[in-house]
């Protein structure tokens, strides 16, 4: 380090260099001090020191460990905005390719897709010795059950295919309800079923990639475990 006796010298050396500036000036030009600089800076202060007071290794070490610090954290904040917006380009095309597909999402409201057919699941906590669905139309009048007998716990998918014209015809949704017996009485469970996506955003870094579901509002993209494109009953992960 260089005592109080050699800082004008230093002073004098670093406006040679262009780095001690004022502040006005600073504010002028916002570069900051480079790794050549930085350099020239410690070559010029190891030609002008004392001989008979030279610096010591560790504190030459120590001011080049300190530089290579605050020069790993700049390259890392420029790494990390590069990152940002790579993200904010995939949410784009996350978004952008939900357009007109099916997500699955919780609810007891369903409509047919462009097929005609109605898919969803059911989460069963642990084994039902009888799962049963109920589907009713908007007047609360049931129009289809399906009886899926004893299921195993975890996941159940269920379809219904061969919805009656009348009802695809009507553009109104119709309600599923979920019952199952895990030994004490039938229960109601609350299904999944795919519901279109109407619309999408981007959202911000904390909602990420929000979706406009039909019968279902807003949700985040991140809820959802699996979509379908438009015509197509096969389903994928996010």
């Amino acid at each position: 380090m260089i005592d109080t006796a050699n800082q004008n010298q230093l002073n004098t050396i670093l406006q040679k260099l262009g780095v001690n500036k004022s502040e006005e000036e600073k504010q002028a030009n916002s570069d900051q001090l480079g790794q050549e600089d930085f350099l020239k800076l410690m070559t010029t202060q190891l030609q002008n020191q004392d001989p008979f007071a030279p610096m010591e290794n560790a504190e030459f070490i120590a001011q080049m460990a300190q530089f290579s610090t605050v020069t790993g954290i700049t390259e890392m904040g420029e790494s990390l905005k590069t990152l940002s917006s790579q993200i904010s380009e995939f949410r784009v095309a996350t978004a952008s390719s939900l357009m007109g597909a099916s997500v699955m999402v919780p609810g007891n409201v369903a409509r047919p897709d462009s097929n005609g057919e109605i898919h969803g699941m059911i989460d069963l906590p642990t084994a039902s010795t009888m799962t049963r669905l109920s589907f009713t139309d908007a007047n609360g009048t049931p129009v289809h059950s399906i009886d899926l007998g004893p299921q195993a716990s975890g996941l159940t998918g269920f379809s219904w295919e061969d919805i009656p014209s009348d009802i695809l015809n009507s553009d109104e949704p119709l309600r599923v309800d979920v019952f199952a017996n895990f030994g004490n009485g039938m229960e109601n469970l609350t299904p999944s079923v795919f519901a279109e996506v109407f619309s999408t955003s981007v959202g911000d870094e904390t909602s990420g990639v929000m979706l406009d579901v039909r019968d279902y509002g807003q949700v985040r993209a991140a809820d959802v475990l699996r979509f379908r494109t438009a015509g197509n009953n096969s389903t994928e992960a996010l």
